[in-house]
């Protein structure tokens, strides 16, 4: 079962508590996704049961493309692991949903703006389905990560970490 993917997510948002209201209603006017252009790394311990928990890095790199969606690769460190790739494009279907890929998800993600956070929904192979929280930081150039893995609707999996904007 692989469940190292969710250490950035998004990172996919990875965005990701409070937020000054007025700094991050600004960042939220021009896109929600912006948070991700340029380059961002995210560190989290990811702990999955009956397993040693470990270290993940990724570092992104983000674009909003010409029609406003965001195309955020990843270069993904789990602790004594190669690195891999992960690719996200992310979209905005109506104000505070968003919908998209990300290449180690099975079918769709799911991005809904709670409250000035973001949960990120997906599925994986072998029936292991993903939630992940961010919520900005004051400041606006950090974020939390909170994901929940779960396999057959019980909890095998949680991460907590921080992503931050490097440019």
């Amino acid at each position: 079962m692989k469940l190292s993917y969710f250490a950035a997510v998004p990172a996919a948002f990875v965005v990701v508590a409070a937020v000054s209201p007025s700094l991050w209603a600004a960042e939220q006017k021009s896109s929600a996704m912006s948070f991700f252009e340029g380059r961002t790394e995210s560190l989290a311990t990811i702990k999955l049961v009956m397993k040693k928990p470990y270290k993940s890095r990724s570092i992104g790199r983000g674009e909003i493309k010409p029609d406003g969606s965001l195309l955020l690769v990843q270069r993904v460190e789990d602790e004594g692991k190669p690195p891999h790739e992960r690719r996200w494009h992310i979209r905005e279907t109506s104000p505070g949903k968003f919908t998209g890929t990300m290449s180690e998800a099975k079918g769709p993600i799911t991005v809904d703006e709670v409250g000035g956070r973001y949960r990120f929904r997906f599925k994986m192979k072998g029936n292991v389905s993903v939630e992940q929280w961010i919520a900005p930081l004051p400041g606006g150039k950090t974020a939390s990560t909170k994901v929940t893995i779960r396999k057959m609707g019980i909890t095998v999996g949680q991460s907590e970490g921080t992503i931050k904007r490097l440019d």
